[in-house]
C-alpha cells in the first residue's frame, strides 16, 4: 500500500498508487498518518445526506427527500466546499467538538432543511420546477448546476459567479465578463466604480480585486453508455488541479459526490443516508456532527462510473482562473488525445451573445419558496440518463 500527497479537490486529497481492501491493516506509523490525513480530509467536507422529518415542501409536499434527493445532496456538497475554500481556506480542518469560526456557522446554515435557507432542500427542489422537474423527481448533473447558478444569485453574502459551460465548452472571455461584474443584485447607484468594457469594476462591495469568486461547473458525457476509458486519465487530473471542488455523478439510481481517487478508485462521499432534520440553536450555532462523514469513504471503480458527470472548480481570485487555464491547456487539452471538454479565449460567433446571469422575478417573498416565472435552465437531454 502507497499513498502520496497532491492538492486537489479542494486541498490535500491523497491518491493511492495501490488501493487498500477494505479492512486491512496499516503496518508503519507512515501508513498510518497518511490514513489519517485521508480521514481528516474527509471529515472536513459538509457531508449532506437524506434528511426526514423537516417542515414539507411547497407546505403540502414531501417531509423528506429519501430516495429522490441524493444528487442535491451531492450539489450542496459541492457548494459548500466553495464556500469553505472561500472563507475558510483549502486547509481549514475540522474537528469534533472544537469550537468553529462564525463563518462556518453561517455557511452551514445556507443548506439547511428550512424554506428560508438560501441553498436548501426546499429551495432547491422548487427551483427545478421551473425546468421541468417536479418536486420529488431526480436531478441530473446539469440540472443540479443549473439551480446552484439560479439560487446564487439571491446569496448577496457570498455573490458567486456561477458559471456552468454548455456544449462542452468552457469560454475565457465570459467568464472574466461575468467575474469583472458587480453582483446583479447591487445596482449602479450603491457603486462608484466606471466602466471598464467588461463590467463595472474595482468598487463592488466586498470584493477589492475586482474579481468575484468564481464557481465554475462544466457538465460533462463521457461516453454511450459507460464512461470511455481514452478520458479516465484527464478524468483524474482534474482531481489532482488545486482549484478542483470534485465532481457530481455516479450511477443509474445513485449519486455521489467524488472527491479523489486511489489509483483506478474513485473516492466519494454518499448522500444515501438518512437523517433527522437538525436546526440551528438559539446562540446561532448548529449541532455539526451529522454533517461530516467520520467514516472511511466510499470507492468505486472509474470504469464503472455513469458517463453523465459535472466537474467542479473554485477560483478566489483572477490569478487562480488563469492558473486553471494554464494547466487545462498542459494536462487536458493534449494533441491527438480525445478531450473531454473545450477551453476557447472568444465567445463562439455562432452562438447567442454572452448575457451574465441576473436575478430573476420571483412571485413570492424572500422567506418563500422561489418560484421563478421564466424558462430557466438550459435543456440537458445531452448530460442527463440517469433516472429513478
Amino acid at each position: 500500500m502507497e499513498w502520496r500527497p497532491w492538492s486537489g479537490a479542494g486541498g490535500d486529497g491523497w491518491v493511492g498508487e495501490r488501493a487498500q481492501a477494505s479492512g486491512d491493516t496499516l503496518r508503519s506509523p507512515g501508513e498510518k498518518r497518511e490514513k489519517s490525513k485521508l480521514l481528516s480530509d474527509i471529515s472536513a467536507r459538509l457531508w449532506f445526506t437524506y434528511r426526514r422529518k423537516f417542515s414539507p415542501i411547497g407546505g403540502t409536499g414531501p417531509s423528506s427527500d429519501t430516495g429522490w434527493g441524493c444528487m442535491l445532496r451531492c450539489g450542496q456538497m459541492m457548494l459548500a466546499q466553495a464556500l469553505i475554500c472561500k472563507h475558510l481556506g483549502r486547509d481549514w480542518c475540522w474537528e469534533k467538538h472544537q469550537e468553529q469560526p462564525e463563518e462556518y456557522h453561517r455557511i452551514l446554515k445556507c443548506f439547511l432543511d428550512r424554506k428560508d435557507c438560501c441553498y436548501s432542500i426546499h429551495q432547491m427542489a422548487q427551483m427545478g420546477v421551473g425546468e421541468g422537474k417536479s418536486i420529488g423527481e431526480w436531478f441530473g448533473p446539469n440540472t443540479v448546476a443549473q439551480v446552484l447558478k439560479k439560487l446564487a444569485l439571491f446569496d448577496e453574502w457570498n455573490s458567486l459567479a456561477v458559471y456552468v459551460s454548455m456544449d462542452n465548452t468552457v469560454v475565457i472571455e465570459d467568464i472574466k465578463k461575468m467575474c469583472h461584474m458587480c453582483p446583479p443584485n447591487l445596482t449602479h447607484d450603491s457603486l462608484s466604480s466606471s466602466w471598464n468594457g467588461l463590467g463595472w469594476n474595482t468598487s463592488c462591495p466586498g470584493h477589492t480585486s475586482g474579481w468575484r469568486p468564481l464557481l465554475l461547473i462544466v457538465p460533462l458525457r463521457l461516453g454511450i453508455n459507460q464512461i470511455n476509458p481514452v478520458y479516465v486519465d484527464a478524468f483524474k487530473e482534474c482531481f489532482k488541479m488545486p482549484q478542483s471542488l470534485g465532481a457530481l455523478g455516479g450511477k443509474p439510481n445513485s449519486a455521489y459526490y467524488f472527491i479523489g481517487f486511489l489509483g483506478d478508485e474513485l473516492i466519494y462521499l454518499d448522500p444515501h443516508t438518512t437523517q433527522t432534520f437538525v436546526d440551528s440553536e438559539e446562540n446561532g450555532t448548529v449541532d455539526d456532527q451529522s454533517f461530516h462523514c467520520q467514516q472511511s469513504p466510499h470507492r468505486m471503480k472509474i470504469l464503472n462510473l455513469d458517463p453523465s458527470v459535472a466537474l467542479g472548480f473554485f477560483c478566489k481570485e483572477e490569478e487562480d482562473f488563469d492558473n486553471w487555464c494554464g494547466l487545462v491547456q498542459k494536462e487536458i487539452l493534449k494533441p491527438q488525445s480525445l478531450q473531454m471538454f473545450e477551453l476557447v479565449q472568444k465567445h463562439p460567433a455562432h452562438w447567442p451573445p454572452f448575457i451574465p446571469p441576473t436575478k430573476p422575478e420571483v412571485t413570492t417573498t424572500g422567506a418563500e419558496l422561489i418560484e421563478s416565472t421564466n424558462n430557466l435552465f438550459e435543456l440537458e437531454e445531452d448530460f442527463e440518463i440517469l433516472s429513478m
